[in-house]
């Protein structure tokens, strides 16, 4: 740890000794922020987080400021909604990490550096760099045990939102089709995302609601694990949301109907992240892909455009990934490029510093 907190330091001296953080309230910029106010003194530190309008949980923004006050530091709050422009075209997690987060910190920043949570488990961590394009990456070497070892060292806890129990972000993240009307698919993964903490606030391994289907249906997708008594509760009040159609419970393994773009259909690898980094960490039952092929120019991404009971999984040995012709490749392991580094201009953004809320 004093390592790192002497890397800081040389680092931050060519900034003036004064950072910002991309700061999520998850574990990864937890750590760093910490690492920042140990290094610099908490008063060189301000933390940016970027809020999504409706696409962030309402826990969120209180969990940030309570860490906030906790450790002596400056908080904005910033919000951008440019997500609904990139979703408009196919899920884009890593799109909107990209131009939506750290474009907009990067912006608010104006030169000063800006420190993020990247670490060995993402794509920048693996690359070896440090220091790119106006941002620091001083967990760069480190694991995910690691990181939460400094944070035990450290006897920091990490207040969650309780839609899962490793990696949090926004609700956005679970409609899983293009957002062309953000009054009908927005509005239904907002409430439905809402709703499921309502009734399920903490103890959650998975805590979501998926809405796929054609883009004139929404069809919920209740994923709760472990599964528990209130489940049926929930569903009746879905049920009642005038913007889904039908609601389906994960409680067996599913199979998924899935259109892509054409870059993405005709890579294995590409189809492989997706089903083993996007997909299967979500769902709280195994679950099948058939892949087909969009003919639908203005899909830059995915569409998951159908979902029934998978019938065969009894008789087959372990979840796949397939389509009419091949097998997706497989693998071990998977990596995540939500925190890829390379950033473009942020889209208009509203600015609100703590204490001004």
């Amino acid at each position: 740890m004093k390592g790192i907190i002497d890397e800081i330091k040389l680092v931050a001296s060519d900034y003036g000794n004064k950072v910002v953080v991309a700061f999520s309230g998850g574990m990864d910029s937890t750590a760093a922020a910490i690492l920042c106010a140990l290094a610099l003194g908490a008063e060189n530190v301000e933390l940016v987080h970027v809020t999504y309008g409706p696409y962030t949980y309402s826990k969120t923004p209180l969990i940030v400021e309570k860490f906030a006050q906790k450790f002596g530091l400056k908080c904005t709050f910033i919000e951008n909604r440019g997500q609904e422009k990139i979703w408009r075209y196919g899920p884009s997690c890593n799109m909107c990490t990209r131009q939506v987060k750290m474009g907009t910190v990067l912006a608010y920043a104006n030169g000063r550096l800006v420190v993020t949570g990247s670490n060995a488990s993402d794509t920048w961590g693996q690359t070896g760099l440090k220091v790119f394009n106006g941002m620091y990456a001083p967990l760069g070497n480190l694991s995910k045990a690691e990181i939460k070892a400094i944070l035990d060292y450290l006897g920091i806890s990490i207040e969650r939102i309780g839609e899962n129990a490793n990696r949090e972000g926004c609700k956005l993240k679970h409609l899983l089709k293009p957002l062309t009307n953000p009054d009908f698919h927005g509005k239904a993964v907002v409430l439905a995302n809402e709703l499921v903490l309502k009734y399920f606030p903490e103890g959650n391994e998975i805590a979501n609601v998926k809405i796929v289907g054609p883009l004139s249906k929404n069809v919920a997708v209740v994923n709760v694990k472990p599964m528990r008594d209130g489940v049926d509760k929930l569903v009746w009040e879905l049920s009642k949301i005038d913007v889904i159609e039908e609601v389906v419970v994960a409680d067996r393994p599913l199979k998924l109907v899935v259109v892509a773009n054409p870059s993405i259909y005709r890579v294995p690898e590409s189809r492989y992240w997706i089903v083993e980094g996007r997909l299967k960490p979500e769902f709280a039952v195994p679950i099948n892909v058939e892949w087909h092929e969009s003919k639908n120019n203005k899909l830059r991404t995915f569409h998951v455009v159908e979902v029934s009971e998978w019938t065969d999984y009894a008789t087959e040995n372990e979840p796949c990934s397939r389509n009419s012709n091949e097998s997706s490749v497989t693998s071990s392991t998977t990596s995540c490029s939500c925190t890829t580094p390379s950033v473009t201009p942020p889209t208009p953004m509203n600015l609100v510093s703590w204490g001004d809320r």
